[in-house]
């Protein structure tokens, strides 16, 4: 296949994201290069953006963790993909582009009946869902899960990720709206934030007894309230830190609750760390994404070059869902 010499790519200008030509990136022997259909538009980019979260080592300087398309060349060491295959990919980089590099063992194939749209919703949100709740948290079947930010793109794969797998799922969420969506979407109780204690709703529907595992974005004064809402042997996963870095700890109740206390970033872990990730996913996810039991759910799309109104759209924080650029 003729590739061009040149892309237009999305680069951070002192903080503004603008068009720009770029060269054509060319694999290493482990990677493949995608013509991107759609990516997936994700808080770290925008934390990027705002100079708060570069780029690991070696990485893309152009923001984009998720996408979608279809592989147009391969490293010397890939055989198990091909050109022409129709995938999405977890990328460290790069992704707002017409082109982008991938590390092979990153790349799922498109689920049957998924469009490329869809498709550029699932790598970043599932794959830090299942890393978080199900390898890190070990949510078992029966237990219960509070999800904050119910609403937000890794708010909608954890309620219907965590329901598929038999566990019971609260959420919380800043709108009526918001919240009727997750209980539609699968969610037991959703409590609205602006206009009610989380920590006493929690306590009204658990029977005083708690929650097994939190899951938050949130961090700074949530952090005190998120032990009280835990049951006893509760697990709280830290994976992200809209509001701050600091809180206060109680150290006696995450002693006498026996609390686990965990967190991750998944951008900088290795490939063979994610791989096993993208493993799990294809075995136990993607039936569930083929059979409609599950379904990345999408609340807008802009094109490449509208990536800064994307940006103003997840700032504003009135999505439900997953916002997508198409390319």
């Amino acid at each position: 296949m003729q590739l061009p010499d040149q892309m237009i790519a999305i680069e951070i200008d002192n903080g503004v994201l603008k068009p720009a030509q770029r060269v054509l990136p060319t694999p290493s022997a482990n990677q493949v290069l995608i013509k991107v259909s759609a990516a997936g538009v994700n808080r770290p980019d925008i934390m990027q953006r705002q100079g708060l979260y570069p780029p690991p080592a070696g990485a893309s300087d152009i923001p984009g963790l998720e996408i979608s398309g279809t592989i147009v060349a391969l490293g010397d060491n890939i055989s198990h993909l091909h050109e022409g295959d129709k995938v999405c990919a977890l990328v460290t980089g790069g992704g707002y582009a017409e082109y982008c590099l991938a590390s092979a063992a990153l790349c799922l194939p498109l689920p049957n009946g998924l469009s490329f749209i869809e498709a550029a919703a699932l790598p970043e949100t599932f794959f830090t869902v299942w890393s978080n709740v199900f390898d890190r948290a070990r949510l078992q079947p029966g237990e219960t899960l509070l999800v904050h930010g119910g609403s937000s793109g890794i708010g909608t794969a954890a309620i219907q990720l965590a329901k598929a797998f038999g566990t019971n799922v609260i959420v919380t969420a800043g709108t009526k709206a918001k919240c009727d969506f997750c209980r539609q979407l699968g969610a037991g109780a959703a409590i609205n934030y602006n206009e009610q204690d989380f920590v006493e709703e929690i306590k009204r529907l658990t029977d005083n007894q708690g929650v097994d595992v939190i899951l938050d974005m949130i961090g700074s004064d949530y952090f005190p309230r998120n032990l009280k809402c835990l049951a006893d042997d509760g697990r709280l996963v830290q994976i992200a830190i809209q509001q701050g870095v600091k809180a206060e700890i109680n150290l006696w109740s995450v002693m006498v609750k026996r609390i686990t206390i965990t967190g991750s970033t998944l951008r900088a872990r290795d490939d063979a760390f994610k791989a096993a990730i993208a493993a799990n996913l294809l075995e136990k996810v993607w039936p569930l994404l083929e059979s409609k039991k599950i379904k990345p759910v999408i609340y807008s799309t802009f094109t490449l070059t509208e990536a800064a109104l994307a940006h103003q759209l997840m700032e504003s924080s009135q999505h439900i869902g997953k916002i997508i650029l198409t390319v």
